[in-house]
């Protein structure tokens, strides 16, 4: 199922807290990011429609004589006392909230004198959502800080920021971006100015208290670290706080949450806060499940979930609690009342991880960086880090619990050496040793220089997928140095063009051909059957190679045929035109070679359906369409169609037939089984075929032969003949052919009647001679041999 991608929003104020960026023009700044790091996909400036609004505390609360709602209000502004009219629930003396007087801006209008139910209201009372820090509408915002009425909401709130937006995309190889640090870091070394230390706190304890982690799957684990706190007073996080959460695309809830929601926006290591009442141990592990066989599990959101056995489980106490890396249980959240946590800050495979989010159908800003492949010594810093926001914002907390630290996996140290002549070749520019050397130690590789040579350590938030080779150091030096700085200069080099192949050739003039003289469409598809696809349209998926890995269990088995897919995409387009062609040129998978690999083919596969045509008109046009791709690519006149029993279910027992050129199999031609048919439209007609484009390749291209017209009126004689079932036409007319009637220069099927016991066929045949005119009675001798040679096929000539 697919999902959507999350974006990274970066908040300006918040990397200037680890970089002074103090004089730089921001915007510009924003746009040199994206030439050297990743793609700004759009900048957003927070604040700008608040102005003026400003403290004021409510001296005098009376209910509105006619209204339930409305309450009249008197507020000090520092400058006097001014009338509100205000209709928010949470009003009281005594209470300082964020006021805008008359003239002020909140987002989306100006503040104006109003007269409301019949009172006059000079300003407004506002609510976070009116001032965009936040999409809370239901009362006033309550400032707890103590400043003097009058003051600038501003100058107090960080409500002013520059947010930019960086596409998801250009993130993919760098876990390290999907933090406000490692951001912060770029904007370090693109401005040369110093990148300042994550505040980070040991949390110590002297108690015996340790919980006991247990892993239990250790080839999806790399490492978990837990510590528990108590005494946590404090139910809800500072404004700025809440603020930065709003504009980095999060909602506030609660301390705890939002704590490891920031941290997680800026180190990029997603942690988890359990209830801490009572664990006293932790596993990581699966449910002991067979194959298809599922638990249903309540996450966060209440929403019950099918848990299978691959699906990566906390488990507190021995019972399901969480989703690794995915989203904590309903049952393990943390009560209003709990003052004790247990934090979770831990690395789970990527793999793992994407996967499980895919089956589930769930995809969260946690699964999003694991899915990168975090790196695992994150876990201890975002410990140290929840610690130090935890005690600077609630003095009264405590360590509850000495650190448990499982390190079951390390990544390797990743090692490289290369010199100045290795960068300057792939860049063709000439980059000093020194700035290749401050480059590289500022993006924080450890770096040993001997002149023009160096010997870089990987740091390890670059060594889980991103930095392994040379090359990418040379990609490091060159983006910080800008590749907007190497000088412009044509390449000289031959080049030469590469010349066609068979198969490309004449997969090109068939698509040609398909889409300028029959006005059909090509379409793309992938090489697996869809299971649900292939259900509404009551088809069997017949035994074939599997995917491996597969996260959707009804989209593993390889398709042995194009049609399948063809059919649901003109069953998906039936209402956007009464008849239409689709083709496509793919892979299918025919079982296995003898050494176990697939054998893949590929096939032109085509549908054409039609609500005004018949099964059989449609049929004959189809032959038509068949005729024309073998002759106008391999010059081949020799083309017949033979009655087959269907391969597949779905093909209709009677109407399906191989095509032949020149008695070589190519592919087969058919209509559909009634069920099947009635799935796609029953009051349409749809005919397909199917042709295996390596025998197609191997037919020899035929020399194109004239032969000059007669300059002789030529004499058309019409004949319906009966044909008996089970006689085949095409064998009796080849047999004419070989009559050797010189003047017989074309056989053509003019009409079909289909009775109970026999077929009707108008069969017209063409006459002419080089040198002179030809008379009825030589014309007659000639139709004369032929119905005795129909004849011989028990056809008889109806006059």
């Amino acid at each position: 199922m697919p999902q959507k991608e999350i974006d990274m929003f970066v908040s300006m104020n918040w990397i200037q807290e680890y970089v002074d960026l103090s004089g730089l023009d921001i915007e510009n700044l924003i746009k040199r990011f994206t030439l050297s790091t990743a793609e700004v996909e759009e900048i957003y400036h927070k604040g700008d429609e608040v102005q003026g609004v400003i403290v004021a505390t409510i001296t005098s609360v009376e209910k509105h004589p006619d209204s339930k709602k409305l309450h009249l209000l008197k507020l000090d502004t520092g400058k006097g006392e001014v009338d509100v009219v205000c209709g928010a629930p949470n009003v009281e003396i005594g209470q300082k909230v964020a006021f805008a007087p008359v003239g002020s801006h909140v987002v989306g209008m100006e503040i104006k004198e109003a007269k409301i139910a019949g009172y006059t209201s000079y300003g407004m009372c506002c609510g976070e959502d009116e001032l965009g820090i936040s999409d809370d509408h239901t009362g006033l915002m309550a400032i707890d800080e103590d400043v003097p009425n009058g003051t600038d909401l501003k100058s107090i709130y960080a409500i002013d920021d520059i947010i930019f937006e960086v596409d998801n995309k250009s993130l993919t190889n760098r876990p390290d971006l999907w933090g406000h640090y490692g951001i912060a870091r770029e904007f370090s070394v693109i401005t040369g100015r110093p990148l300042k230390p994550l505040a980070l706190t040991e949390p110590k304890y002297s108690g015996n208290n340790k919980i006991d982690v247990s892993v239990r799957r250790e080839d999806l684990t790399w490492r978990y670290s837990c510590v528990a706190f108590k005494n946590i007073t404090r139910k809800i996080s500072p404004t700025n706080w809440r603020i930065r959460l709003y504009y980095c695309g999060m909602r506030a809830i609660s301390l705890l949450v939002d704590m490891t929601n920031l941290i997680m926006l800026e180190m990029g290591q997603p942690t988890h806060a359990f209830d801490g009442n009572g664990i006293k141990s932790i596993a990581i592990g699966t449910e002991n499940l067979k194959d298809g066989e599922t638990t249903k599990f309540t996450t966060l959101d209440e929403v019950e979930r099918n848990i299978d056995k691959d699906t990566l489980m906390i488990y507190t106490n021995d019972k399901m609690s969480a989703i690794a890396g995915i989203m904590g249980g309903l049952e393990s959240e943390i009560e209003g009342e709990s003052n004790s946590v247990v934090l979770e800050s831990a690395c789970f495979d990527g793999v793992s991880i994407r996967k499980t989010s895919q089956r589930l159908g769930h995809r969260t800003d946690a699964s999003m960086r694991y899915e990168k492949m975090i790196d695992p010594e994150l876990t201890m810093q975002a410990v140290y880090r929840f610690w130090n926001m935890l005690s600077t914002v609630d003095n009264g907390a405590q360590v509850d619990s000495q650190i448990t630290d499982v390190y079951v996996k390390k990544y390797p140290t990743l090692t490289i050496d290369f010199d100045k002549a290795y960068i300057d070749r792939y860049t063709g520019i000439d980059i000093s040793s020194d700035f290749i050397f401050n480059t590289l130690s500022a993006l924080g590789f450890k770096t040993e220089r001997n002149g023009d040579k160096f010997h870089l350590t990987v740091p390890t938030w670059r060594a889980t997928k991103d930095v392994s080779l040379k090359a990418d150091i040379v990609e490091e030096v060159s983006r910080i140095y800008g590749y907007d700085n190497f000088p412009i200069t044509s390449t000289h080099s031959l080049l030469k063009p590469v010349a066609d192949s068979v198969q490309r050739s004449e997969d090109n003039k068939i698509k040609d051909l398909l889409v300028k003289r029959f006005s059909m469409h090509e379409v793309h598809s992938y090489i697996w059957c869809d299971g649900k696809k292939c259900a509404d349209l009551a088809i069997e998926i017949e035994d074939n190679p599997k995917l491996l890995n597969s996260v959707t269990p009804e989209n593993i088995v390889l398709r042995n045929s194009m049609l399948p897919t063809l059919l649901y995409m003109a069953y998906e387009n039936k209402s956007w035109k009464d008849e239409y062609g689709i083709f496509e040129i793919g892979r299918v998978v025919e079982g296995t070679n003898p050494d176990g690999t697939c054998n893949e083919r590929s096939h032109l596969g085509c549908v054409m359906y039609n609500k005004h045509s018949s099964e059989k008109d449609l049929y004959m046009e189809a032959v038509r369409v068949i005729r024309c791709l073998i002759d106008e690519i391999k010059h081949e006149d020799n083309i017949s169609f033979a009655k087959i029993e269907p391969k597949h279910h779905w093909q209709h027992p009677k109407n399906t037939a191989n095509i032949l050129v020149d008695g070589k199999v190519i592919g087969t031609l058919c209509t559909l089984h009634p069920l099947n048919a009635s799935k796609i439209d029953k009051n349409a007609s749809v005919v397909c075929f199917e042709i295996d484009m390596p025998t197609f390749n191997e037919i020899s291209e035929k020399d194109i032969s004239f032969t000059d017209p007669s300059k002789y009126p030529s004499i058309d004689y019409d004949i319906s003949l009966v044909i008996p079932k089970g006689v085949i036409l095409g064998k009796a007319l080849d047999s004419v052919s070989k009559l050797g009637i010189t003047e017989l220069n074309n056989t053509a099927i003019i009409d079909v009647y289909d009775l109970p016991t026999e077929t009707s066929v108008t069969v017209r045949f063409s006459f002419a001679a080089l040198e002179r005119t030809l008379t009825m009675d030589e014309v007659q001798k000639f139709i004369d041999k032929i119905v005795a040679e129909l004849g011989t096929f028990a056809i008889k000539a109806r006059f």
